[in-house]
């Protein structure tokens, strides 16, 4: 009697377990379909990230292109800038050398004419310059000449121009 208890029971409990198998598979069915939009969400995550992605990339080359183009046009503007500085510079040691040119044959010329001059009209004209000036002037003539200047002038007027001679001679030695 167990024995056909057991075969009446077989089916019932095959019934049983054949309910919870089916019930298990709509669970699994229900998961799968979940995995499955979880998984097509996640690939349209990763597309929109690889166009993020390369258009970032595209951008930044752009950029640093447009970059590179102005360090470029700076660089050949500083080039061009530094070679006009130059030009400059050279121009303006040029005109320089031409002033102190213009200079030295105008002290050359007032110095001329001082020598020329008989020593009584030089100490004379001298005397009533700014010591400094006839100092200057005194300086470009021969010690010769100097000395029959100074002696025809004023005694503290050629004084006063004799230190001034004086220290420029220090300082030129």
């Amino acid at each position: 009697m167990r024995r056909s208890l057991w075969l009446l029971a077989l089916p019932l409990w095959l019934a049983a377990q054949n309910g919870q198998l089916l019930e298990c598979n709509k669970i699994f069915e229900e998961r799968k379909q979940e995995l499955e939009m979880k998984l097509e969400e996640i690939d349209e995550a990763r597309q929109a990230y690889e166009a993020l992605k390369d258009a970032t990339e595209a951008m930044f080359a752009k950029k640093e292109a447009a970059l590179a183009k102005k360090e470029r046009d700076l660089n050949a503007t500083r080039a061009e800038l530094e070679k006009k500085r130059k030009a400059i510079e050279e121009l303006l040691a040029k005109n320089e050398a031409v002033l102190e040119a213009i200079r030295q044959a105008k002290a050359d010329k007032v110095s001329q004419t001082y020598a020329k001059m008989k020593a009584s009209a030089a100490a004379e004209i001298l005397g009533r310059m700014p010591a400094p000036d006839a100092a200057k002037i005194l300086s470009t003539l021969k010690p010769k000449s100097v000395g029959q200047i100074l002696a025809k002038m004023d005694p503290k007027k050629a004084s006063e121009i004799t230190l001034i001679l004086e220290g420029a001679a220090k300082a030129g030695h």
